[in-house]
């Protein structure tokens, strides 16, 4: 069995891979979907491949920053910018986006600072960004929880009475393969589908659950599981850029104009570990990550702007120079952050003052004071 097959249950045989919804190949070749069609000018498909490069750019750059000390740990997407560029580049103004802790890519296409995501992983704040202001929560530990989350937000959206309007707003939920073994997203589904809820979940289907692969959190493939609430599932391939435009804009219209929930399965590859504190060589083989390079998001972009005489060797420099250049600049923002007052922890927990939480700043406070002597400041 290959790893394009959907892998079965262990000791069973594979199951046929059902169709996916692919728009460009590996080898950069342009096929054309009757359900999602996709017109890009040039200037819209290089556009994408600048934001592919500068993505694993960020991405690199603070995996480094995490093995010298700087960051507690990093949560790479290596592998799966095309999921998370497509999805989001078909985001609208109103939208809004629940993510994990993994969405780098996407919080790059809704302008949230790339430095303030590195701050939360540096322990230096709690996110940092206005959700509201940038259409994109904060980032969510908890496996599968945020989904819940986007569920009653969509909710709110339908019973605004703004559906079918021009200041419409879907929502969308990510989350990755083991997340679908949680209550919380199998709750979500379930409210989203009798509610008719405006909203996309999108799973990044990248084979590994931590150490867990596919087969442990499912028998059948994930996108089919929306059947069994009563909405439209289907499974795109998570490493065309295009496809993921083009899937993810029709489920957000759809859930716009009021036509309920869509789940879509990116069928992607996490080609790095899952964060930084893992190390994936103890449960998969280095032939399954060595196949899936060849399936690589950003090359079949480069290949088919280079098969179309679309850019030349200047272009793909130029991109090559202004990502080199904003990971330096993001170094050297990242090592300028200061450290946090350590009472600062209390602020902003609530928005009026809170007996218990006062009364635990004070006993902290007390803490803190009693190192003075030996020159801790609070």
């Amino acid at each position: 069995m290959t790893i394009d097959s959907v892998r079965g249950a262990p000791g069973t045989p594979g199951v046929a891979e059902p169709e996916l919804i692919q728009l460009l190949t590996p080898e950069g070749e342009r096929v054309e979907h009757p359900d999602y069609p996709l017109d890009l000018s040039a200037e819209e498909i290089k556009a994408l491949y600048r934001d592919l490069v500068i993505v694993r750019k960020i991405d690199l750059e603070a995996v480094a920053l995490t093995r010298q000390g700087e960051l507690g740990i990093w949560a790479s997407l290596l592998g799966q910018e095309a999921a998370q560029i497509g999805s989001g580049r078909a985001l609208g103004a109103h939208d809004m986006v629940f993510p994990t802790y993994r969405e780098h890519a996407v919080a790059w296409c809704r302008n949230v600072e790339p430095l303030k995501l590195l701050g939360l992983f540096r322990g230096v704040n709690h996110g940092g960004w206005d959700p509201a202001e940038h259409g994109f929560h904060l980032y969510t530990i908890v496996i599968g929880s945020q989904t819940l989350h986007a569920t009653g937000y969509a909710m709110g959206v339908q019973r605004d009475g703004v559906l079918g309007t021009p200041s419409a707003g879907a929502t969308i939920a990510y989350f990755g393969d083991g997340a679908t073994s949680q209550g919380d997203v199998n709750e979500a589904f379930v409210f989203a589908s009798v509610f008719n809820a405006p909203i996309v979940f999108f799973c990044q289907n990248n084979q590994w659950a931590i150490s867990e692969p596919l087969e442990r959190q499912s028998r059948i493939p994930l996108y089919k599981r929306a059947q069994g609430y009563g909405f439209p599932g289907l499974r795109v391939d998570g490493n065309d850029v295009f496809a993921c435009l083009a899937v993810t804009r029709k489920a957000l219209e759809n859930a716009r104009t009021g036509q309920g929930p869509t789940l879509v399965e990116a069928y992607t590859y996490r080609m790095g570990a899952h964060t930084t504190t893992d190390d994936p060589t103890r449960y998969r083989l280095k032939a399954e990550e060595e196949a899936w390079k060849l399936k690589d998001p950003i090359e079949r972009v480069k290949a088919y702007l280079v098969r179309n005489d679309l850019a030349d060797a200047g272009f793909f420099e130029g991109v090559e120079d202004e990502a080199k250049g904003l990971a330096k600049e993001l170094r050297a923002a990242c090592l300028a952050l200061p450290d946090p007052r350590p009472l600062s922890i209390f602020e902003h927990v609530y928005a009026e003052p809170h007996p218990l939480m006062t009364e635990e700043q004070e006993q902290f406070a007390a803490y803190l004071a009693s190192f003075e002597d030996e020159g801790v400041a609070s």
